[in-house]
């Protein structure tokens, strides 16, 4: 009965830790389009520096067949995009002025923030 409870345990800090501790690196554009992987429930990198007030492309790879991993949003900016399995899809992001804007999946499970600066 102790090791259930201990692996139950030991499942819950890992759950809290994956989403909502753990912080991937950030990723900056250096020229032309920045690729997201969206692959094992993440965005991969899910911090992206972009600078202020020039438009960006960024191309969203889906490999991870999950139904959650089909929809982008992005709220601040009314963008809606349906990421394909297996296929690389453009997201234009306007000019923007400095700050953060987050993305997710419809379920927010995929998190990602936009970092302008």
């Amino acid at each position: 009965m102790f090791w259930i409870n201990l692996a139950g345990v030991g499942l819950i800090v890992l759950i809290v830790w994956w989403f909502w501790i753990y912080k991937s690196p950030s990723v900056a554009l250096q020229a032309g389009v920045i690729e997201v992987i969206v692959k094992e429930g993440v965005y991969k990198p899910s911090k992206i520096k972009i600078r202020a007030n020039e438009a960006t492309t960024i191309a969203f790879n889906r490999v991870d067949p999950s139904p959650c991993s089909e929809t982008l949003l992005i709220p601040d900016l009314e963008i809606n995009a349906t990421l394909i399995l297996n296929k690389k899809v453009s997201v234009e992001i306007p000019a923007l002025l400095p700050g953060r804007y987050p993305f997710h999946c419809q379920m927010k499970m995929y998190v990602g923030e936009l970092v302008v600066e």
